[in-house]
């Protein structure tokens, strides 16, 4: 059956630009692997769907980590309000949350996967789900089509393909945009978690197993320059640390040279090591005659208070009054520079995006088009581009999908 384009791929980047493409005359067909579309859609920011940032171009351009510059004409193209004016008059209406995440005011990603979905069937967009690409179809430089694992074949002048990467396989990212893409002749950076939680050489984080932090410092330095500070929020697990501090530093890390990294969350930032310790010893003038453990509870969370004293070298049976200011002044050092040392990433399924995959030296920018094979194209997740946390990626999916819409 002949189209004229072909969109492999049910995600952001797919619909957005099956939507485009539509809108401007073209038949689309979208063949998905999964049983419905946008699953993986349907689970970010925790169910919620951070669609976007509500960001200028600029910010925009500084949260992604890797190929940004390949991304300028995307962005120019389809900005954060160009989306966030298609989902409105998609019917979702939105809102803007602290550090200008934006949320489909329901609180409810389905209601982002929906708005796609029905404004695909309004332009007549033929979707066809369980539909796994076995092969591209490549003659002469072109690709003119597909043929499925069931032996069927489609045509078309143009084929995207928008898989996603290798995070969340449960949601259909099994790599198969790579394998095709290979097929065409293309360069694969090696594919490699990124925004993904950490575990550490260090045991403390099992002991606070649970503890969320919020208003902490995370600082990551490599042994001669500090590589990311952030105040914000994260989280200690049975294996290390997680939480949106932990996840936007892990776009930084090296996964081969993490032994390098030295982590260091500083539990009282808005305290001047002075400050701190004013305020360490006014709790103590207080409860002089208890246990050093009891008159921490109004300083730190109950399971922090053995790991912390540890640290510091003191018994938690001592008492207050017992405490010196050798001993007092550790503590202080204790909380403000809590060190680890990340031993390893959590598997690329367990990470929120996939970083590397189709080089960008062989795509073209503007179009979203091959240069090697004519008639390729490439969106989403798939490209070797990838963001800090806060809807920049999937703002690079929609940009590069009205971006592909558009020029097929």
């Amino acid at each position: 059956m002949r189209s004229n384009i072909i969109i492999i791929g049910g995600g952001a980047a797919g619909m957005f630009a099956a939507v485009t493409a539509a809108r401007r005359g073209r038949s689309v067909l979208l063949l998905d692997a999964n049983d419905r579309l946008g699953h993986k859609l349907s689970i970010t920011g925790k169910g919620r769907c951070n669609v976007t940032n509500n960001c200028d171009p600029d910010t925009l351009m500084q949260n992604v980590m890797r190929n940004p510059r390949f991304l300028y004409s995307a962005f120019s193209r389809c900005t954060p309000a160009d989306v966030m004016a298609f989902f409105e008059d998609a019917g979702v209406p939105l809102k803007t949350e602290r550090g200008r995440r934006v949320f489909p005011q329901s609180d409810n990603a389905k209601d982002i996967v929906q708005a796609l979905r029905s404004v695909m069937q309004h332009e007549n967009v033929r979707i066809c789900e369980n539909s796994r690409v076995r092969d591209l179809i490549i003659s002469d430089d072109c690709c003119t089509g597909v043929r499925l694992e069931n032996g069927a074949e489609h045509t078309a002048e143009a084929v995207l393909l928008a898989t996603g990467g290798m995070s969340y396989p449960r949601t259909g990212s099994r790599g198969d945009g790579y394998r095709l893409a290979e097929q065409a002749g293309h360069t694969i950076i090696a594919p490699q978690p990124s925004l993904i939680p950490l575990e550490t050489a260090e045991h403390d984080p099992q002991e606070m197993q649970g503890l969320s932090l919020k208003n902490v410092t995370l600082t990551v330095t490599n042994g001669k320059k500090v590589l990311f500070s952030e105040l914000g929020e994260m989280l200690f697990t049975h294996f290390g640390i997680s939480g949106p501090l932990v996840l936007s530093a892990s776009c930084l890390l090296d996964p081969q040279k993490l032994s390098a990294y030295q982590l260091e969350i500083d539990m009282k930032p808005a305290l001047s090591p002075e400050q701190l310790d004013q305020r360490i010893q006014r709790d103590f003038a207080e409860q002089k005659n208890k246990d050093l453990a009891n008159a921490m509870r109004g300083l730190l969370p109950a399971s922090m208070i053995p790991v912390m004293l540890k640290r510091a070298g003191i018994s938690p049976e001592k008492k207050v009054h017992d405490i010196t200011k050798t001993e007092r002044l550790s503590l202080g050092t204790a909380i403000k520079h809590f060190t680890l040392h990340a031993s390893a990433m959590r598997p690329i399924a367990e990470a929120i995006i996939t970083r590397g995959g189709v080089s960008v030296r062989e795509v073209n920018p503007n179009t979203m088009e091959s240069k090697k094979i004519r008639g390729l194209y490439f969106a989403g997740e798939l490209l070797d581009v990838d963001a800090l946390t806060g809807g920049y990626n999937l703002q690079i999916a929609f940009a590069t999908g009205f971006a592909a819409g558009s020029s097929m």
